[in-house]
């Protein structure tokens, strides 16, 4: 078993840590504040009072920050502790370039590095069904698999630095457009005195299937585990939505990519937020089509 730094404890972090402990892994964490890092000990997790003192004589380190200046500040203070050949891995949301300049300053000082965001929210997190997306080298992916593997189901080796948030991005602003459209979809079916079930038993099995109505369905009744059924609790909070529609918008913009509907699903949930909902279940986005209606 190995001797695990984990930086960064909150929703997702937690949990997360949590699962390595289960799999027998000796972890020391910190996190900012005092009561997730509280959470964290009752979990098993080896509190330290900084980032330098958990990192010490680690074997593998793992960051779960909220965003890419965050993960470079940490970063660069923790390479200064970590030994030669210690594997940094950053389960962080952030732009593309902020994680390939994470990926240098791990290869400055002579430690492998690996990028790997998750998906499946903080119901994954906790039971241990998260999907990876990994970039990096060969050899710190075979080194890294092993351990991601204790927190989640599907670990995907996407290529080199930064190639698991390029496909993150991609993912989630599908996600994004793809909620909006469900939403629309079942807004419309209302006005037109369709019921709920109705729509989804012919939408979950034909043409309109997918992840957005199959799993997540955004009103209540059809799938009993969507956050519809528990007034939209997250599951995936509106706000980390848009931010991760932000960042594929930057992405697009720095590679000439053409994403009219993601910027589209952008302007949308930045118009969530703005109402008050950040804090929601970014589902609950049915409820601004309802009232634009």
């Amino acid at each position: 078993m190995a001797r695990i730094a984990f930086i960064g404890l909150g929703n997702m972090g937690g949990p997360m840590a949590a699962n390595l402990v289960k799999s027998g892994h000796e972890v020391f964490g910190f996190d900012l504040a005092a009561s997730v890092l509280k959470a964290a000990e009752e979990s098993g997790v080896k509190p330290a009072s900084h980032a330098s003192q958990a990192v010490k004589d680690a074997e593998i380190i793992i960051t779960m920050l909220p965003q890419g200046r965050h993960v470079l500040t940490a970063w660069t203070d923790i390479l200064q502790t970590a030994a030669q050949g210690t594997l940094v891995i950053d389960c962080s949301t952030i732009d593309v370039e902020s994680s390939r300049k994470a990926h240098e300053m791990a290869k400055a000082s002579s430690c492998l590095s690996l990028d790997a965001p998750v998906s499946g929210g903080t119901g994954g997190a906790t039971a241990g069904t998260l999907t990876f997306m990994a970039g990096g080298s060969e050899d710190a992916f075979a080194r890294a698999k092993p351990i991601l593997e204790a927190m989640g189901k599907k670990i995907v080796h996407c290529g080199e630095a930064g190639a698991g948030q390029a496909a993150k991005i991609c993912n989630n602003m599908i996600l994004g457009i793809s909620m909006v459209g469900v939403c629309e979809a079942f807004v419309l079916a209302e006005k037109l005195g369709l019921s709920h079930q109705a729509l989804f038993d012919v939408a979950s099995t034909s043409s309109g299937q997918c992840w957005s109505i199959n799993a997540y369905c955004p009103v209540p009744g059809p799938v009993p585990t969507s956050p519809a059924n528990n007034d939209y609790r997250p599951g995936f909070a509106a706000a980390l939505m848009l931010k991760d529609l932000r960042l594929s918008q930057e992405a697009a913009l720095a590679s000439g990519a053409s994403t009219p509907l993601g910027a589209e699903a952008a302007q949308l949930y930045a118009l969530f937020e703005k109402q008050g909902n950040g804090g929601r279940d970014f589902s609950a986005i049915i409820e601004m089509f309802r009232e634009k209606a």
